[in-house]
């Protein structure tokens, strides 16, 4: 199960959370940026599927330009980008559409070299005179700009002028995503998460050429989003969180701040309303949603499957027609997340039930149903989405049904749970996370392969991987890096890099280089043993 009667653990965890902000494992900042020459070309996460290292390569100077043509993503991204140089640099480096040679271009592209690499491929070219970044898409543009930065010294992260030589290695990178899915969920449920620190973790994805936020709006302990048709769901059942506290809730204008913050750096927003189980905080919001017409209290505990919305009522549909509407019209994205996990009080013909009338209104307001993948086993939609959170122990028969299903046509995104959980502890020290999958150190959670881990799925099911984290443990930024850093880029890297280049023994010395860029953005991160981490300096 996903989460497991695990109160006594989180309890436990609680009393050390304190300590992760500050853990002695965190990694001591280190000093000026190395000046015995540039990063290696290619050496970043993920790794890229084509380096062609060769020539003197670009270094940003007082007199660098970064020129666009006349594509208005052009200018958004080069600004974006000179938004990370310059207080690092100290340099002005306009930006400007005048023509010329050398200085930082950014170029959108229908030409054939970039065509061939897809619409989220790129080309990097640095050279002596200029470095170049060109893409078919305004999407590909941006993950050249996150190669480019990762190319860059770390210094460059930081927020005052640093000392340079900015340089940057010569030659080429082409580059393309194996996947078109490579995504993160962060809990807000659990614990509510304010607009500014939800930017910050879509930050960190964007360095990685992550491209989904799945975002968990809803769960017994919380609800997160204004509904206008139902308001108590978010001033009533948003009002605590695990373990008490305040709660929150994002307002309409707030959310739709954050799904246009995530598209400015590339990222597509999904909503989760998780259904028909895990809603204690609608059942108390609302009498009529349960059977007997009575609202539960609110509730703070880490318990699960006790909830479940009254399948047989007429209301309940109404109200999840009125939610996915509401929902629908502010999310551009393709999909709505219906959840379907751990429905224990739900019997299996009301889940089929239920599941049969919810997924057709997600397509009637134009989204397709992404779900847990206990939605496999009740005829998901054509177009359907499931999410496969199983592990290691996994009985055969639930894994098979996901199998079947992907036989039948059925897209299939990967969160194992015993790898690409960020909750789950990395060993008995760790003062945060939950142990119901097993610990999950760096090596585990980077080696396993998305085209192989479900025996008999058809390979070309898989849209890609997704790194949840759930909250019941995690209440600051701190806790958040802390469980995310160092796996969340061994997760992307599944996602984004060809098989052939997937290699424990040189990742986890490319991973190590990115310790010096999380010091420098105060990313606090856990040092793990399995990591050859550089010398403090």
């Amino acid at each position: 199960m996903r989460q497991h009667h695990r109160t006594a653990c989180v309890i436990a965890s609680l009393l050390l959370i304190a300590a992760a902000g500050t853990s002695s494992s965190a990694a001591a900042p280190t000093k000026a940026p190395d000046r015995a020459g540039p990063t290696p070309l290619g050496q970043i996460v993920p790794a890229p599927m084509k380096v062609e290292p060769g020539g003197a390569g670009f270094e940003i100077t007082a007199k660098t330009l970064i020129r666009v043509g006349g594509d208005p993503d052009e200018r958004r991204i080069a600004e974006y980008l000179a938004g990370i140089l310059r207080p690092s640099t100290g340099y002005r480096l306009p930006v400007t559409d005048r023509e010329g040679e050398g200085g930082i271009r950014l170029r959108i592209s229908a030409e054939p070299e970039n065509k061939v690499l897809g619409g989220t491929g790129y080309r990097v070219i640095s050279t002596r005179g200029s470095l170049t970044i060109t893409s078919w898409s305004a999407t590909g543009l941006r993950h050249g700009v996150q190669t480019v930065r990762q190319q860059l010294p770390a210094a460059v992260e930081k927020k005052t002028p640093q000392r340079g030589p900015w340089r940057i290695a010569g030659g080429t990178i082409k580059d393309m995503p194996r996947y078109a899915y490579r995504g993160a969920m962060l809990d807000v449920s659990r614990h509510f998460f304010p607009v500014e620190h939800v930017k910050r973790y879509i930050d960190q994805l964007a360095l990685y050429k992550m491209n989904k936020l799945h975002l968990h709006l809803s769960d017994d302990q919380g609800w997160r989003i204004a509904i206008d048709s139902w308001p108590r769901l978010a001033t009533y059942g948003g009002s605590t969180q695990v373990g008490g506290g305040p709660g929150g809730y994002y307002t309409k204008d707030q959310y739709k701040d954050i799904v246009a913050y995530a598209s400015s750096r590339g990222l597509q927003v999904i909503p989760e309303i998780d259904m028909p189980g895990h809603t204690n905080a609608a059942l108390a919001s609302y009498a009529e949603l349960n059977c007997n017409g009575v609202a539960p209290p609110l509730y703070t505990g880490t318990n699960v499957g006790f909830s479940s919305l009254c399948v047989n009522k007429d209301v309940t549909y109404e109200f999840v027609d009125d939610v996915v509407r509401e929902l629908a019209a502010l999310t551009p994205g393709g999909s709505v997340h219906i959840g379907g996990d751990e429905a224990h009080s739900t019997s299996d013909e009301d889940f089929v039930t239920f599941m049969g009338k919810v997924q057709p209104v997600v397509a009637k307001y134009g989204k397709t149903v992404m779900g847990w993948h206990q939605l496999a086993g009740a005829n998901p939609a054509k177009d359907a989405v499931v999410q496969y959170w199983g592990y290691d122990r996994t009985g055969q028969a639930e894994r098979d049904q996901v199998v079947n299903a992907a036989k039948k046509g059925t897209k299939l995104v990967l969160s194992p749970a015993d790898r690409a959980y960020l909750d789950m502890k990395y060993d008995k020290d760790t003062p945060l996370g939950l142990t119901w999958a097993g610990y999950v150190e760096v090596q585990r959670a980077y080696d396993w392969d998305p085209g192989t881990y479900l025996q008999g799925a058809p390979a070309d099911a898989v849209l890609g991987v997704e790194a949840p984290l759930w909250t019941e443990t995690l209440s600051t930024p701190a806790h958040l890096d802390y469980m995310a850093f160092p796996r969340l880029p061994g997760i992307a890297e599944l996602g984004w890099s060809p098989a052939a280049t997937h290699d424990w023994g040189a990742y986890k010395g490319r991973l190590a280089g990115q310790a010096p860029r999380w010091d420098a953005l105060g990313i606090n991160y856990y040092k793990s043993p399995q990591v050859p981490w550089p010398a403090e300096r």
